[in-house]
């Protein structure tokens, strides 16, 4: 007769102790979870040592995150699951001819209360260096093709040593970030740089996680973007220059191949010698 090394009720006891009252969405992903975690521990025999030092690393991030940095994201990035979920969720029909704008993960340097800005204005403020460049699009319907007026724009993006602004003292608050309102035609505009690759924190336990499996730190350059419209599906996502040499392995595996744009010279614009048209699908809330 077969035995077991460890208490073999141990895991259902666990799972068996949530009351009747128990959501039944949450009874589902906290008995995986529960289950999954166990059979971890059991596996590799996962020492009290080595347990504390991953709840060392969990309070680390924790007490490293804030409304402008979000370390326990991080952490999950360069574990590449926030990628995983968010293909999981927005995942697209690899037969359509066309599609949404795809998605990308949030990162850890969001801000909520990033200011508006008027369309055309210029986001860089005292930036050492880089290449600047005028980005535009429309906003539409993914159905229709129809502009959505009025819809928000959301943008940020790294300077040129790497730092996004709340990381850098030496950066203008709200630097290389703005809120922009589509106009009638559903276009919006600004100004921005030409974003460069950047290395993931190294202060933190996503740097040290890094570190200890002896992967590279690296960002491929982007621009991240959030665009809301009233009655359609939010989109969170990020766009990469083609030509950054992280685009095959960037360390948080959120590049997608729809997302790889170019910037392409411009002309008679004393402000920027590039440009990129980058136009944003939205999908109707309700809509499959």
């Amino acid at each position: 007769m077969a035995t077991h090394r460890f208490d073999p009720n141990f895991t259902d006891n666990v799972v068996n102790a949530m009351g009747p009252q128990t959501n039944p969405r949450l009874r589902k992903l906290m008995a995986s979870l529960i289950r999954h975690v166990h059979d971890f521990a059991r596996e590799n025999e996962l020492t009290v040592d080595e347990w504390m030092a991953g709840v060392q690393l969990m309070n680390w991030a924790g007490q490293m995150s804030d409304d402008k940095r979000n370390e326990g994201q991080l952490v999950c990035d360069v574990l590449g699951l926030e990628s995983l979920v968010d293909e999981i969720t927005f995942k697209l029909a690899d037969e359509a001819a066309d599609a949404p704008t795809a998605t990308a993960i949030l990162g850890p340097f969001f801000r909520a209360d990033t200011p508006y800005r008027k369309n055309g204005d210029n986001i860089v403020k005292g930036v050492k260096g880089g290449e600047m460049a005028f980005m535009h699009g429309q906003v539409v319907d993914f159905v229709t093709k129809k502009p959505l007026v009025g819809a928000t724009v959301e943008v940020w993006q790294a300077s040129t040593n790497g730092l996004y602004e709340q990381q850098d003292p030496d950066q203008e608050e709200f630097n290389l970030r703005g809120k922009f309102k589509t106009d009638d035609e559903g276009r919006y505009s600004f100004y921005c740089l030409r974003p460069t690759p950047y290395p993931v924190p190294d202060d933190g336990p996503a740097g040290k996680l890094l570190k200890l499996m002896d992967r590279h730190p690296f960002r491929p350059a982007h621009i991240h973007i959030i665009a809301t419209y009233d009655g359609y599906k939010p989109l969170t996502t990020q766009i990469f220059d083609r030509n950054d040499p992280y685009l095959t392995n960037d360390s948080v595996f959120a590049v997608k191949d729809s997302l790889i744009v170019d910037f392409v010279p411009r002309k008679d614009d004393s402000q920027a010698g590039l440009e990129l048209n980058y136009d944003v699908k939205l999908v109707a809330e309700g809509a499959k």
